[in-house]
């Protein structure tokens, strides 16, 4: 969920246009939100991401008691309530608020302001994907197409694809690995356990089913963390058509 919080007459309607343009995404305005310091924190706390307009003290100071880490913390952005400038303020690159930041910046043509340091290194993509038993490869290789067109990437772009270990035999997701030529691996609860906090979502059903709350996320993010040694992130949160799910993480190499 994006919660897009606004306090003035002029910031609701930059407010509205943004949910506007973000149509593809669940988001939610809320307009003068109170008590505003409760609220808030309460968002943050569920892991919603947010994106603030007004001044970047007013945010700091809502948000400063609950801040934990940039694997915990949700997503912050900032704008102006002009439009005229977006700042990923918190979890820049492990939370996916600069990737979050460039999409609003190009959707609403303003400029963008990324204050992290620049890694000057290069990005490792991994797909994690889950599906009903006897999934059709076809059908994975439809969602797979979709969430590689949604994130900017191609296939050549993907070092693995990835699953939960009672997925090692599923034909399709094998079968889609091997015809795209790229690796098909599988990790047990306990390895995917430890992508719990980075999750966008974490769904109660999946867990008592598995014994994780996500595994398309979980995967991507497990394995992309392997690649670099390095943390890693989501880049493309969980999408499901009626039978699979798929998600991209990705990592940096030193």
């Amino acid at each position: 969920m994006i919660r897009i919080i606004c306090l003035t007459e002029v910031g609701l309607q930059l407010a509205r246009r943004l949910q506007h343009l973000l149509s593809d995404t669940e988001s939610e305005v809320c307009f003068k939100p109170a008590p505003f310091i409760d609220s808030v924190q309460a968002y943050f706390k569920q892991r919603d991401t947010l994106i603030f307009i007004c001044a970047t003290g007013i945010v700091m100071r809502a948000l400063a008691p609950v801040i934990k880490d940039k694997y915990k913390d949700p997503a912050v952005l900032v704008l102006d309530e002009n439009g005229q400038f977006v700042i990923p303020l918190l979890s820049g690159h492990e939370g996916g608020a600069n990737e979050l930041a460039r999409q609003v910046s190009n959707l609403l043509e303003n400029q963008l302001v990324i204050t992290t340091a620049n890694r000057y290194l290069k990005p490792v993509y991994v797909v994690g994907m889950g599906c009903e038993r006897h999934c059709p490869e076809p059908v994975l290789q439809g969602l797979l197409d979709e969430c590689l067109a949604k994130a900017g990437l191609t296939i050549n772009d993907i070092g693995a694809i990835t699953s939960i270990d009672i997925k090692s035999d599923e034909v399709g997701l094998m079968a889609l690995a091997n015809n795209l030529n790229k690796p098909y691996l599988t990790f047990d609860t306990r390895q995917l356990g430890l992508m719990e906090e980075r999750l966008s979502t974490k769904s109660d059903y999946i867990f008592k089913t598995v014994g994780v709350y996500g595994v398309a996320e979980s995967a991507a993010l497990y394995q992309a963390q392997q690649m670099t040694n390095n943390g890693s992130e989501l880049l493309l949160n969980k999408h499901k058509n009626k039978q699979a799910t798929c998600s991209i993480a990705r990592s940096y190499m030193q």
